[in-house]
Order: structure tokens, then sequence, then C-alpha cells
């Protein structure tokens, strides 16, 4: 989705760290912390099936970070973590969300923003 706006010419969006916290710990768009424990986020909100990610940012680099929002069964086949970019081969999604992604171009700039001053 990034490549290809910057193959067509397109600038790659900046992300917001502060958008994307919001997103990071929307229970209605990003999700992560339905899985995730997050700082800031009190525990009985926090899910506890993914790592937490508190110190995310210090324990990988912007593009670490980016590819496994991207392709996480590359680091774990085995994975529950859903990819952030990918639109088809989901098998439980409502009507309404078939074939889109779990975040735009955008929306994935801001969250990994946002996960990069998790240090």
């Amino acid at each position: 989705m990034l490549a290809a706006a910057l193959l067509a010419g397109g600038a790659a969006p900046v992300g917001d760290p502060q958008r994307g916290a919001e997103i990071v710990r929307s229970r209605s768009s990003g999700l992560c912390v339905l899985c995730h424990a997050l700082p800031g986020v009190p525990a009985v909100h926090a899910g506890t099936l993914g790592p937490d990610l508190a110190g995310v940012g210090a324990r990988y680099s912007s593009d670490q970070l980016r590819a496994r929002l991207v392709a996480p069964e590359r680091f774990n086949p085995d994975t529950l973590m859903p990819s952030a970019t990918r639109r088809d081969g989901f098998t439980r999604v409502a009507p309404g969300r078939a074939s889109l992604p779990l975040l735009s171009a955008q929306q994935l700039e801001d969250v990994l923003s946002h996960l990069e001053t998790l240090k």
C-alpha cells in the first residue's frame, strides 16, 4: 500500500504519534489493546494474548516494527496477530470490513510513529 503510493509518485504519509496512540488504544479501530498491554492503559482494559508493548520502541527499529505489523507471520507462523495491511484471507471479518485492511497507509504510519515513542 505504501509502496504503491510511492511508485505512483505520491509522498509517504508522515506519522502522528498522538493519532497513533488513539488508534492503538481503540477497541474499535486499531484493536491493538485487545491483545496487548499498553503503557497508560489499565490492565483490566488490555489483552494478554500478545506481548506487552511497553518498551517496544527500544527493542525494535522502525523497519522491524513495520515488518511485524505488515507480516507478523514471518516472525511467528502460528501468530494470532493479523497483518495490518492484508486485505484477504481472513475467516471471521464483519461484512462491512471484508477486503479492507486493518489499517490504512496513514494509520499504519501513525501507529508506527507512536510505537517508536514507547522506549
